[in-house]
């Protein structure tokens, strides 16, 4: 044995980390001094070389056959695991296991050395030599598992599998010894259920090791012997597991799964399981059965026993408040534990191996009732299942899978240094680094393996955030199992008690989505059970089912879409809700299906401001030459900001100034910049002054609003030339801003310019003040109060108010026959412009207490007072209102009711526009259309007759005040 195969290596031995004595003892051994080289790598070469010293002077094994590779791998387990360091030191002879193995023992193998260690020997005896022989086969495990160290994770599942191999093995030499033990241990079959890890094949070096007991009374005996028999039968193995002997202590076989946990029966009969299960069980119990699996003893009874339960686990996700309870379950798991753990938690913390593991069996059991393929006991294997069949995106899934192995690999090498059942990262900075050694960090060992380790936390709690939390997880949890497989039998019945109109149509479009065994057609059969529940919470859940197919057609094979469903916090229930309820929306969407990744967060719904919409705009203008390819993309962004607007307010995220000031902003970037692009493809273009009138004039634009301009220009001296030049670029600007499109139409009206539709588009500055001295008229005055200017010259600007301003703002208001006018046309224009036929009592513009209603009254209010109170000197309706009332000139009471119309019937225009699509001034009366109305309005889709009301009342008030203030008290 202590014959020289080599020479000495003292340079290697002189750099080692190891004490001066250990070097002299090591250097003076013949064998062990020429094989210095293997321990130069390893975590704690003192450790090791101590021990192998101790080894090789016991005498008790020959170490001259070793080869290089043999060395390294005894080295290298030495040098790490104190507690398989000090079993090999007492039982030198098992090292010749560890050399000797080749591949990870299989069961049979585990069985075959455990059975022969115990053969003819006493219980005491048996119970020592099963852990002396556990102890070698673990060491064979660890050695091989270290010796990947390149490629450790690569290796863990198998590592895995071999412990959990291991300790069947050792479950079922235990059983043996207790049957042996026991008299009538014949009378019962006992089956023993691994629970767990145990039960998913992915235990730890230190694991509880879960089970239940199943007994069943064998011929011949009846069932209370066997139940008798049977728990003395599990106890018997619990002890040769679990006890503490001269010879140390295998691990917990830990029994406190099963029905009333540590009160309840030890074993119990199938029957007995199964009326427990089917009546009293908890949330978390279904869970755990998720990976029973026999794992010792009758293997027929094991079977028996998860046929029975299998049912039950796969229809627990059912269960009232299931999805809540696991979220909640995982909660208390991570709030109680203790504080000082919280940042050194493997298993148990945020971002930990239970996040990775609650997360994935979550997505199992609700998805698995009905997709077998899916049910995996094991974590990697169930979260590679559900990355293939598309309920998990992969890249999501690669991560989890990547965070998961490294840190049961981290988990594996901290049990593995002391063979101690702990989860704690260590806080000692030398066993960090011994750590991060064995794991392949050679140059920073400790740094290296923190950083990855926190790294790799971040992302599972991000990714365990995401897929724990889905929206769509408690809405399927909810279905019944028929509807969520949406099978054509029962499936019409179903969708018309959610409220579907028309479920045959219904039926061939779910058949259209779903049909098939491709990823994307199962990624549908996921998402529609929850979407055809959401779009029923819609007054128009088949167009809500229709434009969804439509979309999904018209995004085709576009990966994230899908994804974006599945995992966006509030994306696929935000789609559900729009479809179902704004055909306005909707249309946006299927002109630009992309913008559907807006729905994911309140971020990408947010309106975006005049500067960043000008910003885009002037990148517009440099990239395209030709006006027409200028409007057509400001088009594009018009169109996505469109939607943007009223999806936000769809789902309530907007008010309804933020919505008109939206609208206005967008509507100034798009008239500018489309003036600015015909403008340039003039040589000798004059400047321009745009000016908004009415609602666009006050920034409080509707959905379905024309835009009122004036437009002026100023003469350089040719003004033939720049007369022809403006009128050129004002034609063209309105024939090519309205051209038919599918886009919301936009509607320039010039109608409000000087002598209104018979004057010329676009006049001179000079003309326009020649105008205004002499001819305007009182209407004019009105249209003026709300005339802003959009695009012009600081002092082009300052020139138009210095002409308007004292038109608008009356140093002495109205005379009496200016005021009888201005009461004539008021009554004439509700007398002619309603439509014919019209209902006035409906029209929210010019009926009684409408819209325009409150417009004249203030109106009238800022003519005759705005050289009062200088705050009413403002384009904004609702600002001069609010003025008015705190200047007294309406009383609280009074302005209230008016602010209050204004709002509600501002609202309820828009949600005419966005829920039937069109502009129209006209309260429906059509049930389907006021119930979608009622909806967007905020009174549900069954509160149409208290929208009515609610107007009928508000309006009815308004008209009572404008008639007060408007004709005088007398109402003449």
């Amino acid at each position: 044995m202590s014959g020289q195969r080599g020479k000495p290596d003292d340079s290697i031995l002189a750099r080692l980390d190891i004490d001066e004595s250990l070097k002299i003892a090591v250097g003076a051994h013949a064998l062990l001094s020429t094989r210095v080289s293997s321990f130069r790598d390893v975590p704690l070469p003192g450790q090791a070389l101590r021990a192998m010293l101790e080894i090789c002077q016991s005498g008790g094994v020959d170490l001259q056959p070793l080869t290089d590779a043999d060395w390294r791998r005894i080295a290298h387990l030495l040098g790490f695991s104190t507690a398989l360091t000090e079993h090999l030191v007492r039982h030198p002879t098992h090292l010749s296991s560890v050399t000797a193995a080749k591949h990870l023992p299989a069961r049979h193998n585990f069985l075959e050395a455990l059975s022969e260690a115990v053969t003819n020997k006493s219980w005491d005896a048996a119970l020592d030599a099963l852990r002396i022989e556990y102890r070698r086969q673990v060491a064979i495990i660890a050695a091989l598992d270290l010796e990947l160290v390149d490629g450790s994770q690569a290796s863990l599942p198998q590592v895995c599998e071999a412990l959990t191999d291991l300790a069947e093995a050792v479950v079922e030499t235990a059983l043996d010894l207790a049957k042996h033990n026991i008299a009538e241990s014949q009378a019962c079959r006992i089956a023993v259920m691994g629970m767990g890890k145990c039960g998913g094949r992915e235990l730890n070096y230190v694991s509880d090791v879960d089970v239940l007991f199943v007994v069943e009374p064998d011929r011949g005996f009846d069932s209370e012997i066997a139940v008798r028999i049977g728990t003395q039968v599990a106890r018997a193995v619990i002890e040769a597991c679990s006890k503490t002997t001269s010879a140390g202590v295998i691990w917990e076989l830990d029994p406190n799964l099963r029905p009333e946990g540590k009160s309840g029966a030890l074993v119990r009969s199938l029957a007995s399981y199964g009326d427990y299960y089917e009546r009293w069980a908890d949330t978390w119990e279904f869970q755990a059965l998720l990976k029973a699996r026999t794992i010792a003893g009758d293997f027929d009874l094991g079977r028996e026993f998860v046929d029975a339960v299998e049912p039950l686990v796969w229809n627990a996700a059912s269960r009232e408040n299931f999805v809540p309870d696991v979220q909640a379950m995982r909660e208390r798991v991570a709030q109680q534990l203790p504080a000082k753990h919280a940042e050194t938690e493997i298993k148990l913390g945020r971002g930990g191996l239970r996040d990775v593991e609650f997360a994935v069996q979550l997505l199992q059991l609700v998805h698995g009732r009905t997709d077998v393929m899916i049910r995996s006991a094991n974590t990697l294997g169930a979260l590679e299942q559900l990355a293939t069949w598309g309920y998990v995106g992969r890249e999501d899934a690669n991560k989890l899978a990547t965070a998961y192995r490294f840190m049961r690999t981290l988990e594996h090498r901290i049990q593995m240094r002391r063979m101690t059942r702990t989860h704690i990262m260590p806080q000692d900075e030398s066993e960090v680094d011994a750590l991060g050694k064995s794991m392949g960090f050679a140059s920073d060992s400790v740094q290296g393996l923190i950083k990855q380790w926190k790294l790799h936390s971040v992302s599972v709690r991000s990714i365990h955030e995401k897929l724990f939390y889905r929206p769509l997880l408690a809405a399927i949890s909810q279905m019944d199992s028929a509807d969520a497989r949406l099978s054509t039998e029962g499936v019409k019945r179903r969708l018309e008690v959610l409220g579907y109109k028309e479920p045959e149509y219904a039926v061939m479009h779910i058949k259209a989505l779903t049909t098939g065994v491709t990823r994307r057609a199962i990624m549908q059969r996921t998402l529609l059970p929850a979407l055809l529940e959401w779009f029923a919470q819609g007054p128009d859940p088949d167009h809500g089912l229709l434009a969804f197919r439509r979309v999904s057609e018209g995004l085709g094979s576009t990966p994230w879409f899908l994804r974006l469903l599945r995992d966006g916090s509030a994306a696929a229930q935000r789609l559900a809700t729009i479809l179902s309820t704004s055909r306005f929306t909707t249309d946006l969407l299927l002109r630009t299906p992309d913008a559907v990744m807006l729905l994911s967060d309140d971020e990408g719904l947010a309106p975006r401001g005049v500067n960043e919409l000008a910003i885009q705009s002037e990148a517009i203008l440099g990239r395209y030459d030709e006006p027409r390819e200028v409007i057509r993309a400001l088009r594009a962004m018009r169109r996505l900001e469109l939607f943007r607007i009223s999806a936000a307010d769809v789902l309530g995220l907007i008010d309804l100034s933020q919505v008109s000031a939206a609208l206005s902003d967008l509507a100034d970037v798009v008239v500018t910049t489309s003036f600015r692009a015909i403008a340039r493809t003039f040589t000798d273009a004059p400047e321009m002054l745009v000016v908004s009138m009415g609602r666009y004039g006050g920034k409080e634009l509707a959905y379905g609003s024309d835009l009122d301009v004036m437009v002026f220009y100023v003469s350089s001296g040719a003004k033939e030339q720049d007369a022809n030049v403006a009128q050129a670029i004002v034609t063209q600007l309105r024939t090519l801003l309205t051209e038919p499109t599918a886009d919301p139409a936009i509607i320039l009206d010039f109608d409000l310019r000087p002598e209104g539709k018979q004057g010329p588009l676009v006049r001179s500055f000079e003309s326009l003040e020649a105008y205004y001295e002499r001819w305007y008229s009182h209407w004019e005055t009105q249209a003026l109060l709300r005339a802003r200017v959009v695009m012009g010259s600081p002092w082009v600007q300052e020139s138009f108010s210095r002409v308007i301003d004292p038109l608008r703002y009356r140093d002495s208001g109205l005379s009496e026959t200016q005021l009888l006018e201005v009461r004539r046309l008021k009554a004439r224009m509700e007398s002619e412009r309603l439509p014919q036929g019209a209902d006035p009592k409906l029209h929210t513009k010019l009926g009684p207490g409408g819209l325009s209603d409150v417009e004249w009254l203030i109106q009238l209010i800022q003519i005759q007072h705005s050289h009062e109170f200088p705050q009413l000197q403002t384009p904004r309706t609702r600002m001069a209102l609010e003025v008015a009332i705190a200047e007294g000139l309406l009383s609280a009471e009074q302005g209230k009711i008016l602010l209050e119309s204004w709002d509600f019937v501002s609202r309820l225009r828009n949600a005419i526009v966005l829920g039937t699509g069109r502009a129209s001034d006209m309260l429906p009366t059509d049930s389907q259309a006021l119930a979608v109305v009622s909806q967007l309005m905020g009174f549900g889709m069954h509160g149409g007759q208290e929208v009515l009301e609610q107007y009928q009342r508000l309006t009815r008030r308004t008209r009572r005040i404008f008639l007060d203030h408007f004709y005088g008290s007398d109402g003449a």
